[in-house]
């Protein structure tokens, strides 16, 4: 089963006087990074909350924010005075240097940053919040992990279309390579021959042969066409396993390339060159679905 490392999740509950809503976002990482937005009273349990999220995450970028609430809490938010006066203050030198009148009131000061300010309504006690906090943070994870698997099962699909189209062109391949080195045999014959027709100088089998040989060993890719056929096998094994095997994807398809790109080098047939191209194409696709895959 694939993950995807792209996801959201929110959840919300009221227990009482408190209301708990937590929202979780991922996107791809190379590695798992959790960053978490609380309140400060709540700072304390970002070890548990990050324990929590790698419980059912592997890879990836996390962000989760987490609100409390209280329903009797009043007086939340706060005009900070001192930030109010000190914007006052400036604004005032400023118009009187530029001699422009001050403004009519304060209205538009309560947009700027830092004069409205939240503040903890003193009943905050993160240990008898947590059961709450726990429970809505799992809730919020279990709904990204039915995301990651939606989006998972789409990648899944995607994946194995282009590892088809990769296993099509080297059937085709397959088939081709044979026939390259008489191919090469009968022209070289020919165009020797045509070479020493008024000579009276003939063509010996033995060096024919001797430099089909040296053709031969130097375009064999057998070697390769069976190393990416265990690549594309144990492609396939990844896709049906249980667990998200991103990791694993990734490297399979570098050696995918490398092999794809060695019988392009040599190869010396145009049919080959261009199922190499298609083989390329195809897994560059594959190489860019794969780096959203946990």
């Amino acid at each position: 089963m694939l993950l995807s490392m792209t996801g959201y999740g929110d959840a919300r509950e009221q227990a009482g006087e408190r209301v708990v809503s937590a929202e979780v976002r991922t996107v791809n990482n190379r590695y798992l990074k959790v960053n978490i937005r609380c309140p400060d009273a709540y700072a304390v349990k970002e070890s548990d909350i990050e324990r929590l999220a790698r419980r059912s995450i592997a890879r990836g970028t996390v962000s989760i924010t987490l609100r409390v609430d209280s329903i009797a809490g009043t007086g939340r938010y706060r005009i900070d005075h001192d930030v109010i006066q000190s914007y006052w203050e400036q604004l005032i030198a400023v118009t009187d240097e530029m001699q422009l009148n001050p403004p009519a009131g304060l209205t538009d000061f309560l947009m700027l940053p830092g004069v409205v300010v939240e503040q903890d309504d003193g009943e905050a006690n993160a240990d008898e919040d947590w059961p709450l906090v726990e429970r809505v943070i799992g809730q919020a994870l279990g709904q990204l992990d039915e995301f990651r698997q939606r989006e998972g099962a789409s990648m899944r699909q995607e994946l194995a279309h282009h590892c088809s189209l990769v296993g099509d062109q080297l059937d085709q391949i397959v088939e081709r390579a044979p026939g390259v080195v008489v191919q090469y045999r009968d022209k070289l014959r020919e165009r020797v021959s045509e070479l020493l027709r008024d000579t009276g100088v003939g063509v010996k089998d033995e060096d024919l042969i001797r430099e089909v040989s040296v053709f031969a060993d130097r375009c064999d890719i057998n070697e390769e066409i069976t190393r990416l056929r265990s690549h594309l096998e144990q492609f396939a094994e990844c896709l049906g396993q249980s667990e998200s095997a991103g990791r694993k994807l990734e490297f399979l398809c570098q050696e995918m390339f490398r092999e794809v790109n060695t019988i392009g080098s040599k190869s010396n047939d145009v049919t080959i060159a261009h199922a190499v191209v298609e083989m390329k194409g195809a897994i560059e696709k594959l190489r860019e679905i794969v780096q959203n895959v946990e």
